[in-house]
């Protein structure tokens, strides 16, 4: 069965991540693309690394006939996401890439990003969209919401630690680094090639960052208790990729135990050997994420470090691999590239 596929917001990064993903779907069909500031476009005019393809002319989310649609992503700015969701057709399934519906309680929604959620008829029935840990929800639902990319790389990190009760949880370190992909495609001063080579920098410094919301939220839920770590991301002069270093309390053997049994029936997360690290290219273009635990020299400490692609497994791939659970497909279709190396 071929399924068709809407994406909305389609001139973004994690649009045309998705549409690079899906090119390589057996059973699904690229219907329509909207993005609103270039409709009449084609695709290959916006990203001429994907001319190769025959896809649809970009058009207004107006022009879309969605009763022909079977699944939706929407890949639109946070705020914007929420009001073009409300406005879809209800038994349309929807896999939104923005941080609309990611936190449970509207007030932290309000809280992180500053404006009253409107939406919240949607949001109550909305599952979170962490694939390894949400399975049975994100088959059954109507509407997925995708994880933030930092939020994503820490959980893979520390999810099994914080439920299985092997590191101290009033003491969690989380230091990461994002590639520049992971703030957008839109033109910002600190953005610019002069501005951001040759230097790197830490932002949102002293617990600001908005995806502190999804840690607080899926940690405490872990623990049933409340759990905050200390977070700070920095940005890289790179395209693609997230590297987070966590630093824990706990016996090292124990962490690496306990995470290499969480995903050891996992396609997509790989454990190195005992003591090795990951690195940012070795997942670059693929849906996989790379996990090793180095004991610290400080006894009982545990340095955990994670790294995966911040537009594919911690976006566009993640919300392919909730597609094909939603729609009933095998949930590797499509995200078996092998990462881009060099």
């Amino acid at each position: 069965m071929t399924h068709n596929i809407a994406i909305l917001g389609a001139s973004g990064y994690t649009g045309a991540e998705l549409v690079r993903l899906i090119a390589t779907h057996p059973n699904m069909k690229i219907a329509a693309l909207s993005a609103d500031r270039k409709a009449g476009m084609v695709m290959a005019d916006v990203f001429p690394h994907l001319r190769h393809l025959s896809l649809p002319t970009l058009c207004t989310i107006d022009e879309i006939d969605f009763s022909t649609v079977d699944l939706c992503f929407c890949a639109l700015p946070h705020k914007t996401s929420q009001q073009v969701i409300a406005a879809l057709p209800a038994p349309l399934k929807i896999v939104d890439l923005s941080a609309d519906f990611r936190l449970r309680d509207p007030a932290a929604y309000e809280k992180w990003y500053g404006n009253a959620h409107s939406a919240l008829a949607q949001q109550d029935e909305a599952v979170y969209g962490l694939t390894e840990f949400y399975r049975d929800e994100i088959t059954a639902a109507r509407l997925v919401a995708g994880t933030g990319c930092n939020a994503a790389t820490g959980q893979f990190a520390l999810r099994p630690l914080i439920a299985n009760a092997v590191i101290d949880l009033d003491d969690i370190i989380l230091d990461l680094k994002c590639a520049v992909s992971g703030a957008g495609r839109s033109l910002k001063e600190n953005l610019l090639h002069a501005e951001l080579s040759e230097g790197t920098n830490a932002y949102a410094v002293g617990g600001t960052h908005r995806h502190l919301g999804e840690f607080d939220q899926e940690f405490s839920r872990l623990a049933r208790r409340p759990v905050k770590v200390q977070f700070t991301p920095h940005l890289i002069p790179a395209n693609r990729g997230i590297l987070a270093t966590c630093y824990v309390k706990g016996d090292a053997q124990i962490v690496y135990d306990t995470l290499c049994t969480a995903y050891a029936d996992e396609v997509f997360i790989h454990m190195l050997p005992f003591g090795a690290t990951p690195s940012t290219h070795d997942v670059r273009g693929s849906n996989f994420c790379h996990i090793g635990v180095t004991a610290d020299r400080i006894e009982n400490r545990a340095i955990v470090v994670a790294t995966l692609d911040n537009l594919t497994k911690g976006s566009s791939g993640q919300a392919l691999q909730n597609a094909n659970l939603m729609l009933g497909e095998d949930e590797t279709e499509g995200l078996m590239l092998a990462p881009l190396f060099p």
